[in-house]
């Protein structure tokens, strides 16, 4: 029997800015994309590599962006919350909590905050983000 998940239940919170481990949950979230980690990769080679081959060893990983689309309802405290963080430009603690109570959190800055408003479909918003750093992993509590 799999132990796969759907992601229903699945929530994204960033910190309030103002109390110590306060994190706003953001609403009526749809979809939530953690982002892509890449290592690059050094050239190492030299006059004397064997068999005349290019030789890499790991550089820094790079933590990519993330995303999450919201249905956006504008005025409301998610929406408020979201324009006041792109505004300040600040870099704060952001959390992913899946189904089964593991959470990821990582430091980021807002990069993007795309809004659809299609005529006949419900309003959208995709909000991009800029991780920096090391991911902090927890375990289900």
């Amino acid at each position: 029997m799999s132990d796969a998940m759907i992601g229903y239940q699945s929530k994204y919170s960033i910190h309030d800015g103002a109390e110590p481990g306060v994190l706003f949950e953001i609403g009526e979230v749809t979809e939530i994309t953690p982002g892509e980690e890449s290592t690059d990769r050094v050239d190492v080679t030299h006059m004397q590599s064997p068999d005349r081959r290019r030789e890499f060893v790991a550089g820094l990983i790079d933590p990519g962006e993330a995303s999450f689309t919201i249905n956006w309802i504008p005025g409301n405290p998610t929406d408020v919350f979201l324009r006041e963080l792109r505004t300040s430009g600040e870099t704060r603690q952001h959390q992913i909590e899946f189904p089964n109570g593991v959470t990821v959190s990582f430091n980021a800055v807002l990069l993007s905050f795309s809004k659809a408003i299609p005529i006949d479909d419900r309003m959208t918003a995709t909000i991009t983000v800029a991780p920096s750093g090391a991911e902090t992993w927890t375990e289900a509590a």
